[in-house]
């Protein structure tokens, strides 16, 4: 075996294709140092020489200098290097502006600016998100808000309001026994109709509550008696500020009604004009009707005749059967 392996011939590898590729590399960078090397070193131009003269000069001190550097430089890079200087090979040359320089740069750039465009995005989205939230939306909120007022006072004027005055006028006529309560219902309905032509709201409402108003007090009834009970006065006089000689009598009354319930009114004091809902209040009398409730309670304690005046339903005024001055108190 080992006879037959001697024998037989040694193989080589083919060469590589690629095998010159360093040498090649090499003398590129090196004539490359060559160009810079003279666009550094300006005095190695010689511009009085002539193009022969001045490549032999160029190579020569070429020479000396990569020689100082103990740079062995071939003469064929040496001339490659000064060929290339000539032809500007190695010189960058800025393309001329453009569309297709223009889209090359933001290309180049396309992170960058991206990052500008996202932020400068977020910036304006956030910025129109506050001002919808704080101008734009309550500014529609307000215009809705007003629309819908405006829709309302329109239906109310035109539908609500009219309904509402007819319906309460014809219950008020409808509870009206004399002709005062009928007049005064007219009235009230010429006024609210007056309100609606001028689309004045308040004052139609303020009509329809008084109708409304009205039939109340029409419809209520009840017999005004003289309280009498146990530690409470039935009568009481006062002293006009007015006429210190004088003297005012009242009687202490009560509304009670059909079922015997004591009612509550507004009265109207004539002392101060003040007007309070009561129970009780005092009705001013001659000196000869107080006089007379007086001995009927000293005889056995009790106002036997203790009917003043009754309201019935569909009056507005009380029917008294005592003669009373048109006058009420609120305190004693």
């Amino acid at each position: 075996m080992a006879e037959a392996s001697a024998a037989t011939p040694a193989l080589s590898a083919p060469p590589s294709p690629a095998a010159g590729a360093p040498s090649q590399l090499d003398e590129l960078m090196l004539a490359m140092d060559v160009v810079d090397t003279l666009r550094h070193q300006d005095l190695l131009v010689s511009r009085e020489l002539d193009e022969t003269r001045r490549d032999a000069e160029l190579i020569e001190r070429l020479r000396r200098i990569y020689h100082d550097q103990g740079i062995d430089v071939p003469d064929r890079v040496l001339q490659e290097g000064v060929n290339a200087l000539k032809e500007s090979r190695f010189v960058y040359t800025p393309p001329k502006p453009g569309l297709a320089t223009n889209l090359a740069t933001l290309w180049v750039a396309r992170r960058r600016i991206g990052r500008g465009l996202l932020a400068a995005l977020a910036a304006i989205v956030l910025g129109a998100g506050f001002y919808y939230v704080g101008v734009v939306r309550p500014e529609q909120q307000r215009v809705e808000q007003a629309r819908a007022a405006a829709e309302q006072e329109r239906i109310d004027l035109a539908e609500r309001l009219p309904r509402a005055l007819q319906e309460a006028y014809a219950d008020a006529m409808a509870a009206a026994q004399v002709d005062e309560a009928r007049q005064r219902a007219d009235q009230l309905l010429a006024d609210g109709r007056s309100a609606l032509t001028k689309g004045d709201r308040p004052a139609v409402a303020q009509a329809i509550e008084q109708l409304e108003t009205l039939r109340a007090e029409l419809r209520r009834e009840y017999t005004l008696r003289i309280v009498s009970r146990p530690g409470e006065p039935s009568g009481v006089w006062r002293v006009p500020g007015r006429n210190p000689a004088a003297r005012n009598y009242y009687l202490i009354v009560e509304p009670v009604a059909p079922d015997g319930r004591v009612l509550s009114l507004p009265i109207t004091s004539e002392e101060d004009r003040e007007t309070r809902t009561v129970s009780r209040w005092g009705v001013r009398v001659s000196e000869q009707a107080f006089n007379a409730v007086r001995a009927d309670k000293n005889d056995d304690g009790i106002v036997q005749r203790n009917k003043v005046g009754e309201k019935k339903s569909g009056a507005l005024a009380i029917d008294y059967s005592l003669p009373v001055l048109g006058g009420n108190i609120l305190r004693w």
